[in-house]
């Protein structure tokens, strides 16, 4: 009797250790939200506004984004993050102004461990950025343009528990603007954020 206790408990004891593991996979219909910050570095710094060149100053911020996966590999996100507000130097190293860049990110994943009992699930994504310029402090009615364009993402989670996890990822856009002054073209602005980020992920 006491041996089938035993058995029993073990059994039981397993079961549950497996159930654990198994909700440790990334599975169609997952859904999660993402929250951390994240840095700016300028890949492309080739920004020119009435002939003059400018140097785009990296910028620290706040990251965010929610995501669902239709198929234990595959899924969608969209993420964005707080208005980073950018310096702009000239070539001798002089204050230029600033502008401000909100980034909007629709992307397509692929986890390639999706569906596999792990506590590590990287992915990478492809998408469409927009990016959003405003408050500009460069001159008397210059207007930097909105800008569309590809996007790349590679990154990790490391589950905590079921729910939480840690996340780390780093991020490629091509941004390309054209500078307008009371409408007329004065330049153009091609940036190319390359963005580290680190974070929390919560899985539903």
């Amino acid at each position: 009797m006491n041996q089938f206790k035993i058995v029993t408990a073990a059994v039981i004891t397993a079961g549950f250790a497996m159930a654990s593991q198994a909700a440790l996979a990334y599975t169609a219909g997952d859904i999660f939200v993402r929250g951390g910050v994240a840095k700016t570095d300028i890949a492309s710094d080739n920004t020119n506004a009435g002939g003059a060149d400018f140097d785009v100053e990296s910028e620290n911020g706040y990251s965010y984004g929610v995501g669902y996966l239709f198929h234990d590999k595959f899924g969608i996100e969209l993420n964005s993050g707080e208005g980073f507000e950018h310096d702009l130097t000239t070539a001798a190293g002089d204050d230029a102004g600033s502008v401000e860049r909100l980034p909007i990110n629709a992307l397509f994943n692929y986890y390639p461990m999706g569906g596999v009992d792990s506590r590590i699930q990287p992915y990478v994504g492809v998408g469409l950025n927009y990016t959003n310029f405003y408050s500009e402090d460069i001159g008397a009615g210059i207007k930097v343009d909105d800008s569309y364009g590809a996007i790349g993402q590679a990154g990790l989670d490391l589950a905590v528990t079921n729910n939480i996890m840690l996340n780390g990822y780093v991020s490629y856009a091509d941004v390309d603007a054209d500078i307008t002054s009371n409408g007329n073209n004065v330049g153009a602005v091609d940036i190319d954020p390359v963005t580290v980020g680190g974070g929390v992920t919560y899985r539903f």
